[in-house]
């Protein structure tokens, strides 16, 4: 489980980051990111229907997602906010490739 203060929950914040972040996409993977001004750097999770219709998997994608985050988290730039996007196609995969789309995703964004 990701600390307090490394999740996004407010609406307010969802929105900035849809308004004005930048965006990076993988196969199974997409994540959108704005600065936020703060000393730490915040994380959401979002597993539509559309990606799985069952609600065990979806959250299992979620805690799989924040555990590859969480294994990062000491090497990620702080003062941003992160929102991850599960596509169709990761739910067939398992915790090291999760963790593999996450990595390669945060090297892409400039993160790491």
């Amino acid at each position: 489980m990701l600390p307090i203060q490394n999740r996004l929950k407010k609406k307010n914040d969802f929105g900035r980051i849809f308004k004005k972040g930048r965006g990076f996409e993988d196969r199974v993977l997409s994540l959108r990111l704005a600065k936020n001004n703060l000393a730490v750097s915040r994380f959401a999770f979002v597993v539509s229907l559309k990606v799985v219709r069952k609600a065990f998997l979806r959250n299992k994608i979620r805690r799989r997602l924040r555990e590859a985050v969480k294994a990062n988290l000491s090497k990620i730039k702080t003062g941003l906010d992160v929102v991850f996007f599960a596509r169709p196609g990761l739910a067939v995969k398992n915790s090291k490739e999760i963790t593999e789309f996450v990595e390669r995703l945060l090297k892409r964004a400039e993160l790491i």
